[in-house]
């Protein structure tokens, strides 16, 4: 059993702050505890928009604090996220969040991510894995 707060994150390696600057997460689960998914609470920054394609990863996301506008970049949909709300990419969608109100999620992505990633310049995680 593995019991951890987001609180007793801050400030480690599993609290990751990105290149871009326009979030931060807490890697709560990682694919270091083989579980097969990885968990993160993420906070986007207000006024920023981010081009984001998990193109090696699924990911569901639930809005818990904050605004944005999703943009699904394949079809131009665009979808207002509020608290309760969650978005699924299942199809390994392009998209574009542009947050209004600093946004805060809970975000669960398979394969699991190792913590060490961050986008590249096509909005991708890359599929990394830890060493055995």
């Amino acid at each position: 059993m593995i019991v951890r707060s987001f609180k007793e994150l801050e400030g480690t390696d599993r609290h990751v702050k990105s290149a871009s600057g326009t979030w931060e997460t807490k890697r709560i689960v990682l694919a270091k505890e083989k579980v097969g998914f990885s968990l993160h609470e993420t906070i986007l920054y207000a006024g920023m928009e981010t081009e984001m394609w998990y193109a090696n990863h699924i990911e569901a996301v639930v809005c818990t604090k904050g605004d944005a506008e999703l943009t699904d970049r394949e079809t131009g949909k665009k979808y207002h996220i509020t608290p309760g709300t969650m978005y699924l990419l299942n199809g390994h969608e392009r998209h574009t969040l542009k947050v209004n109100e600093e946004f805060h999620c809970i975000c669960v992505f398979n394969p699991p991510v190792t913590g060490r990633e961050d986008h590249d310049e096509n909005g991708v995680y890359p599929l990394l894995t830890e060493e055995v």
